[in-house]
C-alpha cells in the first residue's frame, strides 16, 4: 500500500526484541489522517532516516534518550514537506527537517523543525552528510580526535555515513586514513572513490595481521563505532596520547549477553591508562549543538570542490524499513540508508 493522501501508515513497536529484531518486533498499522489544530501543522513525510541508535530505543533501558513506548510508532530523523500550517515561519510545500518517526504524517507545533524552504536541492541529505551523521563525524574527529597532519586515523564502518566522512576529513587535514568495512567491494571503494590510503576487511582471517600492517605507525586517532572484534584488534596498536572518539557499538546492539573469551576490561582499562589514551563517548545534537552552523558552512564548501564524496542507499516504501533496518545492523547496508516513503 503506498503513501495516500487520506490515510497515515505507521510502524509501530509491537513487542521488544531480544536480540535481533524479529518479524513480531514491528508491524505495519494504518490510522486515519492526523490533523492539525490552532498552532500546528501537517507535516507529510518524504524521507526517513534509519540509523544504528534506533535499535537501543526498542529496549525498555535507561539511556540517553526514553525508548519508544510498545504501541507507538518508531522514532526517526525525517524530511517532511508542510501540507497545511497554523505555525509561523512554515507554508503549505516548505521543505522541513524533523523527528517524525516511521509514519506518513506528523502533527508538529515547529520545536526543533528546521524549514528548508520550498525547493531544496539534494532534500534526503539533510539525514545524512548534512545532518546528525556528517555533524558527528566532523565533530568527533576534529573536536575529540584533534587529528593533526601525518598522524593515522582509523575509522571502522569505513563506507557508512560516519565512517566515510571521517576518513575523507583526515585526509583533508593531511593525516593517513585507514579504513575497517565488511567485504573487498566496500574496501575498494574507500580507497578507490573515497581517497583512503588503506582499507581492511574486518572478515578477513588474518584482519589483525592486516591492519597492523596497514598502521606501521600504531593509530593515534581511533573512530569508534563498532566495538566488538574489531576494537579488539586496534587496541594494541594505539599510540600513547591516542584519542577515541565514541560515537556507537553497532556490533553489541543485538547481543543478550556479554562476548566470548576472557575478561577484556583489564586489558582495555590498563592500556588507557599506561598510554595516557583518551577515549570520549558523544551524542552530537547534546554535546556539539553550536558548532552546526560551522560545519555546515565547512561541508558544503568539501562537497562543492570534490573533496567529500557521499554515497546514499534509498529504499522505496515505508513498507521495507523493518527488512531494511536490519540490513543495516548486520552491515548489509552501502552508504547512508534512507528511507522513501512519499511520493515527492
Amino acid at each position: 500500500m503506498p503513501q495516500t493522501a487520506d490515510k497515515n501508515r505507521q510502524i509501530v513497536l509491537k513487542n521488544r526484541p531480544v536480540g535481533k529484531p524479529d518479524d513480531t518486533t514491528l508491524a505495519l498499522e494504518t490510522t486515519d489522517l492526523p490533523v492539525a489544530g490552532k498552532g500546528e501543522m501537517l507535516l507529510r513525510v518524504e524521507y526517513l532516516s534509519l540509523d544504528p541508535y534506533m535499535r537501543g530505543r526498542m529496549n525498555d533501558a535507561k539511556s540517553y534518550a526514553d525508548p519508544v513506548a510498545v504501541g507507538d510508532p518508531m522514532v526517526g530523523g525525517t524530511v517532511a514537506q508542510v501540507v497545511t500550517s497554523d505555525v509561523e515561519g512554515f507554508a503549505p510545500g516548505d521543505w522541513v527537517l524533523s523527528f517524525s518517526g516511521w509514519q506518513d504524517y506528523a502533527i508538529s507545533d515547529g520545536v526543533g523543525v528546521t524549514n528548508m524552504g520550498a525547493d531544496p536541492a539534494q532534500p534526503s541529505w539533510a539525514l545524512g552528510i548534512m545532518g546528525m551523521p556528517g555533524f558527528t563525524a566532523y565533530c568527533g574527529l576534529l573536536y575529540i580526535g584533534e587529528p593533526k597532519a601525518g598522524e593515522t586515523v582509523v575509522t571502522a564502518a569505513a563506507t557508512g555515513p560516519v565512517g566515510a566522512t571521517v576518513g575523507q576529513i583526515a585526509k583533508i587535514k593531511g593525516c593517513r586514513a585507514v579504513g575497517i568495512a565488511g567485504g573487498p567491494e566496500k574496501c575498494a571503494y574507500a580507497v578507490n572513490e573515497l581517497g583512503f590510503d588503506a582499507c581492511i576487511d574486518r572478515n578477513a582471517a588474518d584482519f589483525a595481521q592486516q591492519l597492523k600492517a596497514a598502521c606501521p605507525d600504531g593509530i593515534d586517532v581511533y573512530f569508534e563505532n563498532v566495538g566488538g572484534a574489531v576494537f579488539d584488534a586496534v587496541l594494541p596498536l594505539l599510540n600513547p596520547n591516542a584519542r577515541v572518539p565514541l560515537c556507537g557499538l553497532i556490533s553489541q546492539y543485538n547481543a543478550t549477553s556479554l562476548p566470548d573469551g576472557p575478561d577484556r576490561m583489564g586489558a582495555l582499562m590498563g592500556a588507557l591508562l599506561v598510554k595516557k589514551i583518551k577515549m570520549q563517548g558523544f551524542i552530537i545534537f547534546d554535546d556539539f549543538p553550536h558548532h552546526y552552523p560551522e560545519f555546515s558552512k565547512e561541508m558544503i564548501g568539501w562537497i562543492k570542490s570534490g573533496q567529500i564524496k557521499y554515497r546514499e542507499q534509498l529504499v522505496e516504501g515505508l513498507e521495507k524499513a523493518p527488512a531494511a533496518f536490519n540490513d543495516l545492523l548486520e552491515g548489509r547496508n552501502f552508504g547512508k540508508m534512507v528511507v522513501k516513503t512519499g511520493t515527492a
